[in-house]
């Protein structure tokens, strides 16, 4: 199980330095990947009916974008998306962005991508919420399609591609794309079409059900369930080094191929975040689980 981190994006500030010496310090820590999440825009929490965990005032940097700034400064850190909203975005362009970070990364881009929930959002980007489930299917074929061939000829439900390609295809022919979500309908996408899942539970006897459910769909369209991967998170809450432990153990034993550990929501900024990570590498590295 490959350890990693969730880039702390609402805590770490703005200052591009500060990002530089996170992802710096977290990869001589011994952390094999960093996680960010996505949004693009935040709304007035004031607006009628809003109830969602995020607002204008949250910070979130751009993930492609601030990879490929992150790709020049490191060595072999590998960057995740968890995740970002496919279906608010043009595919032929999120195909091109990410063959470009992956080549400025030398193959170690994982493409984690989900529907999302933020409607607003949708709407300011000019893209349809009602159909994102529907299209994030097709937008995945359209992905691996493009990184893999030189020219692609494609007519879908939402995509037209009349034979043409982008250059440079990336490192990876295709990148791995993962997905996250929990809902059943989710579920049964992750096992038809990812390569693996990143899910929102934490180990315990929810999660065992959860994953026979992935497994069983996977059975049923003919995958093998081994195929699919699974990306935990857990939380390293300061002063609780046992419970690191435990936690990390927990997710190796339900199978986990990557875990990032997550310093947000514990009173930390800035560069607090990145030595609060290199506590935890060594307590995990006692535990021989770094």
């Amino acid at each position: 199980m490959e350890l990693g981190t969730v880039f702390p994006q609402l805590e770490i500030g703005h200052d591009p330095r500060g990002l530089v010496d996170y992802a710096s310090r977290i990869e001589a820590a011994g952390y094999g990947h960093v996680l960010a999440y996505d949004h693009v825009l935040g709304v007035n929490p004031d607006r009628e009916g809003w109830d969602g965990p995020y607002d204008y005032e949250d910070t979130f940097h751009e993930p492609l974008t601030t990879y490929s700034y992150l790709a020049g400064q490191t060595e072999e850190l590998e960057f995740v998306t968890g995740v970002l909203v496919l279906p608010q975005r043009q595919t032929a362009l999120v195909a091109k962005q990410a063959a470009q970070l992956d080549r400025f990364t030398d193959g170690n881009l994982r493409l984690g991508v989900g529907v999302g929930w933020n409607e607003p959002e949708y709407v300011a980007l000019g893209e349809e919420f009602s159909t994102r489930g529907h299209r994030i299917e097709e937008q995945v074929e359209v992905l691996r399609a493009l990184w893999t061939d030189e020219l692609v000829d494609f007519e879908g439900e939402f995509h037209e591609i009349p034979d043409a390609g982008i250059r440079p295809r990336p490192v990876q022919r295709p990148i791995p794309v993962w997905m996250g979500g929990m809902a059943d309908p989710v579920k049964r996408r992750i096992a038809r079409v990812a390569d693996g899942w990143m899910p929102q539970f934490q180990p315990g006897e929810a999660a065992e059900a959860h994953l026979d459910d992935v497994r069983e769909y996977a059975e049923d369209v003919g995958r093998d369930p081994a195929e699919v991967g699974l990306h935990g998170r857990m939380y390293a809450v300061p002063g609780e080094r046992e419970e690191w432990v435990e936690r990390a153990e927990a997710w190796r034993d339900l199978g986990a191929d990557y875990l990032s550990v997550s310093t947000m929501y514990q009173g930390l900024e800035g560069g607090e975040h990145a030595a609060h990570l290199e506590t935890v590498a060594d307590v995990l590295a006692d535990a021989g689980l770094l």
